[in-house]
């Protein structure tokens, strides 16, 4: 029987430098960028310390534009990701190793009135805002994102036609900072 595993990463944080892009040989855009989080805890003595751990984030193709379009340093994130370490050798010849969190998800929390270095939009020009949800098209969730085709010959009734314009209007809702839980 083969074991389960599991490999998700989640983050809330701040980017800490502005998102960079870069191509691969084959086309590819790769988009780096790095976001920190917080902790903080008393003490024994009851004083209140804070810590604050960095990591190092990667997107691959079109996250990786959305990414470096919409993202600057300073802005409030959360991310979805795996964890992802690779290796190679340095010039001395040490074999040198990194870790890294692949983005999969990312909904952009903040924006505090910045755009993003590439100018704030998609690579397709469709706007996104503070809330909306980013997810990476290559992922394996594609095949749960296409839609069923709808059945023949089964009419609509005024139920299904209601709850279908009710559930329309929940996702075309707007989010506002003061509707997040956190």
């Amino acid at each position: 029987m083969a074991s389960r595993s599991l490999n998700k990463v989640l983050l809330i944080g701040n980017l800490t430098r502005d998102p960079e892009i870069r191509y691969t040989s084959s086309g590819a855009a790769m988009c780096s960028f790095g976001v920190a989080t917080n902790r903080s805890w008393k003490d024994s003595e009851g004083e209140i310390k804070e810590e604050a751990e960095f990591h190092n984030l990667v997107a691959w193709n079109k996250m990786a534009e959305v990414c470096y379009q919409i993202l600057a340093k300073g802005m409030k994130v959360y991310i979805e990701g795996e964890l992802r370490t690779r290796s190679w050798e340095s010039e001395g010849g040490d074999t040198r190793y990194r870790t890294e969190i692949k983005v999969n998800e990312m909904i952009l929390l903040d924006s505090r009135g910045k755009s993003g270095v590439g100018g704030g939009q998609s690579a397709d020009d469709e706007e996104i805002k503070v809330g909306d949800v980013v997810g990476d098209d290559d992922s394996d969730q594609k095949e749960e994102k296409k839609k069923k085709p709808a059945k023949k010959g089964k009419k609509d009734t005024k139920k299904d036609s209601k709850e279908k314009e009710e559930k329309k209007g929940e996702e075309e809702a707007d989010i506002l900072d003061d509707d997040l839980p956190f």
